[in-house]
């Protein structure tokens, strides 16, 4: 007992304090990728090749002042940064980053709470986060604050649904609701982005938009909103909901990673599958899992400075018109293919399940993105001029 409370306690130091320390540093790899992509120069002056540009903007956000409206619900306006930032770290306690690591007192899990449950905790947990949002806007008294808080809550609303039904399709061959599983699961057969290509691109787009980074950070719209839900907000107040971002950025990376990458699996090797377990598995796949969650992290940065942001009936309509459909539908195919393949076929899950249902897939997303380029579905609320080609 003594021993898991050590190591338990160690795991929540260092995971959490590598997400902070990963955070602010991604604000400086954004600022440096922006300025690539934008072929000019990034924060360059702080410290050796501007490395130390995040402290020097946390300094700034602790020295300047702090304001409070009027008129503003004080506790609720305070409470609001901490409630957006909590649930990001709190989801990434289940996730698992490396191989199991051997002591002499037994092998310790590399997860912060490896639940039985965990899925269905990340599904749960996850929602949370809109709550510090939409208070923040409701709090602030301004209207435009409150206009973008409650864009948020529909939005998580909308995009929630499609979120959760996508993952039902890794719980369909994991027949799991535990992340240690689900990756067991991947290294037998293969990572579920093949055998679930269209989950995959569900959840893609719905963590995009959960996360409110452009093309759907409506909740945030400058041009009619003046920065939405925290137009009030200064100081450290402010600079807690860039940090939230962030953190929820990591996190949906790192659950991507997981769920349809194999997590900490090193790819085209079999040596990291199963025990007996040493330091240099651990190290190894802990290495793995941090470059498979960075691809992704640099994926939202990527796709922010390159796509423009939707108009808020195109964002409605894509995830109650496209997305929700879609994942109803594909869940509908894939029960079906899977029951074939298990009970008609007799086949277990295996490499060969995983390209069966690759094929499958492919041919669905073929006829998917076939019909989504030829303007059919998302078109936005305005109707095409007549005669316009």
């Amino acid at each position: 007992m003594t021993f898991f409370l050590v190591s338990s306690i160690a795991k929540v130091v260092v995971v959490f304090t590598a997400i902070l320390v990963t955070v602010a540093l991604t604000t400086l790899v954004e600022r440096r990728i922006c300025a690539f992509i934008q072929d000019r120069l990034g924060p360059n002056r702080v410290g050796p090749q501007g490395l130390l540009q995040p402290a020097a903007d946390g300094l700034k956000s602790l020295l300047k002042e702090e304001t409070l409206p009027v008129r503003a619900d004080k506790a609720l306006f305070l409470l609001a940064p901490a409630i957006s930032f909590t649930p990001a770290l709190l989801t990434f306690a289940v996730i698992p980053f490396a191989a199991p690591l051997p002591t002499r007192w037994g092998d310790v899990p590399m997860v912060v709470a490896d639940l039985p449950v965990g899925f269905l905790y990340i599904l749960a947990i996850s929602s949370l986060g809109v709550y510090g949002v939409t208070l923040a806007g409701w709090s602030s008294n301004n209207k435009y604050a409150l206009l973008g808080g409650l864009r948020a809550s529909a939005q998580m609303i909308s995009y929630e649904i499609a979120m959760g039904m996508s993952t039902v399709a890794v719980l369909l061959l994991a027949g799991n609701v535990t992340l240690s599983r689900v990756i067991a699961q991947q290294q037998a057969g293969g990572w579920y982005v093949l055998s679930l290509l269209l989950a995959f691109f569900i959840f893609l787009v719905s963590a995009f938009a959960e996360t409110n980074r452009v093309p759907f950070d409506l909740p945030e719209a400058e041009g009619e909103l003046i920065a939405g839900y925290h137009t009030e907000y200064s100081a450290m107040k402010f600079s807690m909901f860039y940090i939230a971002e962030y953190a929820n950025m990591l996190t949906a990376s790192a659950l991507m990673a997981t769920l349809f990458f194999g997590g900490w699996d090193i790819p085209f090797t079999s040596w990291d599958n199963g025990p007996p377990w040493t330091l240099a598995k651990t190290l190894a796949t802990g290495a793995v899992f941090c470059v498979k969650t960075a691809c992704f992290m640099f994926l939202y940065i990527w796709v922010r400075w390159t796509l423009p942001r939707f108009r808020y009936d195109q964002l409605m309509a894509l995830g109650w018109k496209v997305l929700l459909p879609l994942a109803l539908v594909y869940l509908t195919v894939l029960a079906t293919a899977v029951w074939y393949l298990k009970e008609q076929l007799g086949w277990a899950y295996g490499p060969a399940f995983g390209w069966a249902l690759f094929g499958l897939n492919a041919v669905l997303a073929g006829l998917l993105f076939w019909w989504l380029d030829r303007g059919r579905i998302v078109s936005g609320s305005v109707a095409r001029a007549e005669g316009e080609v």
